[in-house]
C-alpha cells in the first residue's frame, strides 16, 4: 500500500513494487489520477488498485484502510509517502496552514499507521516504511511546517521501530534529499523564488542535481527486500552532483553530455 500514490515518488514506488511482484494498493486525494498510475501497472502484468485517501480526514482514513484490506486480504508493506508542503516562516505562518501540515503528515500517518502496522504484528511480519526529508537531518528557513512535520514523522517512526522490536515488523525510515516531484508547484512564485534564495544563503543547495523519484523507489524497494533477519532502519537518499570537467571551477560544476537531460 502506498499513500500519496499519484505523483512524485509515490507514483515511482507503486510503479517499482509492482514490477517487483507485488499486488500495490495506491491511495491518494486525487483518485482519477491514482487510478491513472493503477491503469498503468496492470498494462504492464502487474496488480493495481487505487483508492481514495484525504488524511485530513479520519472516516476516509479508515474507509480506504478497510477497502484495502478488502481487496488485497492483508497488507505486507505499508508505504507511508503522502505529504503536504507549503511556504511560511515559525512566525509569518497561519496556525490553521501549519496545523493543516501538521495533520497530514504526522497524525494522518499515525491514523493509518495504527489501522495497518497493528494486524501486522498479530501476523508477526510486515513492513512500514516513512518517507520524511533531509529537512530533518538539515533545517530549511521558510518551511516551518513542513520542516516541524518531518521531524514529528520521524520521531513517530523512531518510537515505532523501538516498539516493533521483536514482532517480526520492521519500520524503515527512508530520507531523500531534494527530489523532482509536484510538491511545491503550486507555491507562488514570489515566495519560491525568495524560498530557495534563502536556503542558498545557508548553504543549503550545494548543487543543481536532483534526486529522480525512481531513486527514492528503488531505496523503499531496497529496504523492503531484505531478507528476514535484517532490519534497514534508515536510509538517506542523495542526489549526485552533476559531474564537472576537470577544467571547471569548482565552485561553478557544468555537466558533461549525456543522453539525459539534467533536470531543471
Amino acid at each position: 500500500m502506498v499513500t500519496g500514490g499519484s505523483s512524485g515518488i509515490g507514483a515511482a514506488t507503486a510503479r517499482l513494487l509492482a514490477a517487483a511482484g507485488f499486488p500495490v494498493v495506491v491511495g491518494a486525494r486525487r483518485v482519477d489520477v491514482c487510478e491513472v498510475v493503477a491503469k498503468e501497472i496492470r498494462q504492464t502484468g502487474g496488480e493495481a488498485v487505487a483508492l481514495a485517501l484525504d488524511l485530513t480526514r479520519p472516516d476516509s482514513i479508515e474507509e480506504f484502510a478497510a477497502a484495502a484490506i478488502s481487496v488485497s486480504g492483508t497488507v505486507e508493506v505499508l508505504v507511508s509517502n503522502a505529504g503536504r508542503s507549503a511556504p511560511g516562516s515559525a512566525l509569518d505562518s497561519d496556525p490553521d496552514d501549519f496545523a493543516q501540515t501538521l495533520t497530514v503528515n504526522v497524525l494522518g500517518a499515525q491514523r493509518l499507521t495504527r489501522l495497518l502496522v497493528t494486524p501486522m504484528v498479530a501476523r508477526l511480519r510486515g513492513d512500514v516504511v516513512f518517507v520524511t526529508s533531509e529537512t530533518v537531518s538539515a533545517p530549511r528557513p521558510n518551511a516551518a511546517g513542513y520542516v516541524s512535520s518531518k521531524w514529528g514523522l520521524e520521531g513517530l517512526a523512531r518510537a515505532l521501530q523501538m516498539e516493533l522490536e521483536g514482532t517480526g515488523v520492521r519500520a524503515t525510515i527512508v530520507r531523500p534529499g531534494q527530489t523532482l516531484t509536484e510538491m511545491g508547484s503550486d507555491w507562488d512564485p514570489q515566495s519560491a523564488t525568495e524560498v530557495i534564495e534563502s536556503w542558498i544563503h545557508w548553504g543549503l543547495a550545494r548543487h543543481s542535481g536532483f534526486l529522480q523519484p525512481d531513486g527514492v523507489a528503488a531505496a523503499v524497494l531496497a529496504a523492503v527486500s531484505m531478507p528476514r533477519g535484517t532490519h534497514v532502519s534508515a536510509l538517506d537518499v542523495q542526489p549526485e552532483a552533476p559531474i564537472a570537467s576537470p577544467t571547471d571551477d569548482p565552485a561553478q560544476p557544468q555537466l558533461h553530455q549525456t543522453d539525459k537531460e539534467p533536470p531543471t
